[in-house]
């Protein structure tokens, strides 16, 4: 029998995000406000992967998230799968998605941009989403992975 060990310890309530590339976990937590909750946070990265060969990981305790606040970590972690955790059981399993309009959460590359010479909500309509390509709704420019900055 193959003894295995956790990487990361479990929670007894909340959410563990898995499946982030590693070198996208501190994007993934700035995305979703966690250095400004006093929640209890775990991650780990570098850990290893049989899909991805290093893979990072979240979990924090008593919080669940809305599916909008989620579908948000899909622009730096589409592969990312979260795990929903009560009484120390994965009661559900959801998966990122890229929505189809992205606002105020990514910021124009364009320096000539209304959205960065104006105090404006930033607004993107997915183009496509591999590789990434987010049209702004105000100067219609292309932000792709490569420039792209979340806010």
């Amino acid at each position: 029998m193959v003894k295995k060990e956790l990487s990361v310890r479990a929670i007894k309530n909340g959410t563990v995000i898995d499946h982030i590339p590693a070198t996208h976990l501190f994007k993934v937590i700035s995305i979703l406000g966690l250095d400004k909750i006093e929640n209890q946070i775990t991650f780990g990265t570098n850990l290893k992967s049989k899909l991805q060969g290093h893979k990072a990981i979240i979990k924090v305790a008593k919080k669940y998230f809305a599916d909008d606040e989620i579908n948000k970590i899909a622009l730096v972690a589409p592969s990312a799968k979260l795990n929903i955790i009560k009484d120390y059981q994965v009661v559900e399993k959801k998966t990122v998605e890229i929505p189809d309009s992205i606002i105020g959460i990514a910021k124009c590359f364009n320096p000539k941009c209304i959205t960065n010479n104006e105090a404006m909500i930033t607004k993107f309509v997915l183009v496509e989403k591999e590789p990434l390509a987010l049209k702004c709704q105000y100067c219609e420019k292309i932000t792709n992975e490569e420039h792209l900055e979340v806010i």
